[in-house]
């Protein structure tokens, strides 16, 4: 036998083939598996992994739309939007965001006090939302923080048009202003009609016209690198801009106000009495509200909150005065209407009257008294005895059924947010208010328009504007007309039908209309200086309302007083006083004499207004 054995090479063939077909075998499993999977990837789960591809290298970013601008009725810009940069962060993508602020501070020479505001507006604001860091930032900025970018992740300079008002404080009330939107603005608006919007109305006919005024938010899809840094664009949905929106209101009547008020605290306001329309509506002290847009400091806010004239209040339109006099001719239309009194109807003024059974004396502002009086002279030259005569014939309730259909005490429904009621007081409101009776001398003080009578200036120009044309109840509006992106047709703001007061007799409008020119025109009227220069009747009265009650055996002194003590001067006015055009509301705080304060204002107002007539 060999020493060595012989190979089986049957054998090592069999097995060398059966380990060939194990590998085919599993190789094309293998294949199988790889081709099912790649089926699936490409076929059946395309969209999915084409989606997440896609926001791998292409971003989707909001186009804000250009807010609608705002003019007078002469075509004056009164809010508009200029172009600037501004710096601003996303919480949510910035790592260190005490780190990066103190970073910004040093760059930027920021305050303490800044980066305090700019926390605590970070901590309010969503994480997703952009909050802006420093705005209108000037080149030289822009150039200092794009060296710098790379320091500062999720935050960056954004080019925008940001709202201004030319104007200044001119309009600040009434026009109002935008502001940060906040978490109480985010419940009520549409986040997808908003998103890259950063500013809202806060007041005024910013806040009113916000649908109209804001537009439609477009879209641009931009194919970014690794950076995120934008490469091309893709796709892009325009924005629609906001509505164009044209006022009643006239710059040069508001100048006027504003310039003949001064000093002085209180109140203008204008009308078109056929329209509606508000021509002019001043509200002192005001503020430039471009320092709200902007983002206005802690300390700059507490500056206006807290200062004691009040400058952020809107007088026209919330302030709340006694209407004193010029509450006078409603009274004695009244009077007509209710049959207690006729146009001949006199009365002896000896400078004070007494209810019947008691001694206490309610002095007429003329201490000698005004002899006798009939309704025009009662008017005229504004004697309190007559209307504590006549107002205590009336009674309250009457009297305050009646003023009700002027709108004393209600809103007048004016296209402004947060518009105040002022208050006509009846027997019903103080067992209501007061769980009180009420007393008879209420019913005189009321019918001179003191006690708890209180009315908003725009109120008070609302009830004279109905008396003007005799009983056409029009509301007040400030927005004429709205113009789309594009367009070149306006389209009118709709308003209230107006409705007609209803009336016994309308002559007797006729009749208080004629004792209010006498007001102006006549020779003992207390207010003949506003006639001068002018070639036409005008209808007005006067009014003083005290800020303080006096007692009995007292005189006012104005020489004694402090100034915030002194009465408030009120004049109400139409013109022509036969076909009306131009109605005017003056209150003048703390003014003293209206015909003396309050009057020579309205002067100026119906000369403007008429000037290139």
């Amino acid at each position: 036998m060999s020493r060595f054995a012989l190979k089986d090479h049957f054998r090592e063939s069999r097995l060398i083939n059966d380990r060939l077909i194990f590998s085919a075998i599993f190789v094309g499993l293998l294949f199988i598996v790889v081709m099912v999977r790649l089926a699936v990837l490409q076929i059946l789960e395309y969209e999915h992994f084409d989606s997440l591809s896609n926001k791998n290298r292409v971003d989707i970013e909001a186009l804000p739309p250009q807010r609608g601008l705002i003019y007078d009725r002469n075509g004056v810009v009164l809010a508009e939007n200029i172009p600037t940069f501004s710096l601003e962060l996303i919480p949510e993508n910035v790592p260190n965001i005490d780190k990066s602020l103190q970073e910004l501070a040093s760059l930027f020479a920021m305050t303490d006090a800044e980066i305090s505001d700019l926390k605590q507006q970070i901590n309010q604001e969503r994480r997703f939302r952009q909050v802006v860091v420093r705005q209108r930032l000037t080149e030289q900025e822009v150039a200092i923080f794009s060296v710098n970018r790379h320091r500062f992740p999720g935050i960056d300079v954004i080019g925008r048009l940001i709202r201004h008002y030319p104007q200044g404080a001119l309009f600040s009330h009434t026009v109002g202003y935008v502001g940060r939107i906040n978490e109480r603005d985010q419940k009520t608006i549409d986040e997808k009609n908003y998103k890259g919007t950063l500013h809202i109305g806060k007041t005024g006919i910013e806040k009113r016209y916000e649908t109209l005024l804001h537009g439609t938010v477009g879209y641009q899809q931009v194919e970014t690198n690794v950076q995120g840094r934008v490469v091309r664009e893709l796709h892009r949905t325009v924005p629609v801009s906001g509505d164009e929106l044209f006022l009643h209101m006239d710059i040069n009547l508001q100048r006027v106000a504003a310039k003949e008020l001064g000093t002085f605290n209180g109140a203008v306001v204008a009308l078109e009495p056929k329209t509606g329309g508000v021509l002019a509506m001043v509200s002192k002290p005001d503020f430039d509200a471009n320092s709200f847009v902007s983002g206005i400091s802690s300390k700059e806010y507490a500056l206006l909150r807290d200062s004691p004239n009040r400058p952020l209040y809107d007088r026209a339109a919330r302030g709340h005065y006694p209407p004193g006099s010029t509450l006078k001719p409603f009274v004695a239309l009244a009077g007509l209407e209710q049959g207690v009194i006729n146009e001949h109807s006199q009365s002896t003024c000896p400078g004070w009257f007494t209810l019947p059974g008691q001694e206490h004396r309610y002095r007429c502002w003329k201490s000698h008294g005004h002899g006798p009086v009939d309704l025009k002279k009662a008017v005229s030259q504004s004697c309190d005895v007559y209307f504590y005569e006549l107002s205590h014939a009336l009674g309250i309730d009457r009297m305050h059924n009646f003023l009700d259909l002027f709108g004393f005490g209600h809103r007048t429904d004016i296209d402004i947010p947060s518009e105040g009621m002022g208050l006509s007081p009846s027997r019903e409101w103080k067992r209501n208010a007061r769980n009180q009776a009420w007393y008879p001398g209420e019913t005189l003080i009321s019918g001179i328009g003191q006690g708890f009578n209180q009315t908003t200036p725009i109120q008070l120009a609302h009830a004279t504007a109905v008396l003007a044309m005799r009983g056409l109840n029009i509301s007040p509006q400030v927005a004429r007309a709205s113009r789309r992106s594009g367009q070149s047709e306006l389209q009118l703001i709709t308003k209230k039908k107006a409705e007609a007061l209803p009336m016994v007799n309308r002559m007797h409008w006729e009749t208080v209309i004629d004792s209010m020119v006498e007001v102006v025109h006549g020779e003992r009227g207390t207010a003949r200086h506003v006639s001068e220069g002018l070639s036409f009747k005008v209808a007005g009265k006067t009014g003083t309302a005290q800020v303080f009650g006096i007692k009995q055996d007292e005189e006012y002194d104005a020489d004694t007083l402090s100034k915030k003590l002194h009465d408030h001067a009120l004049f109400i006015a139409f013109a022509p006083a036969d076909d009306p055009e131009f109605v005017v509301a003056v209150v003048v705080e703390n003014g003293g004499s209206g015909s003396k304060t309050a009057a020579p204002i309205a002067h100026k107002m119906i000369k403007q207004y008429f000037k290139n007539r």
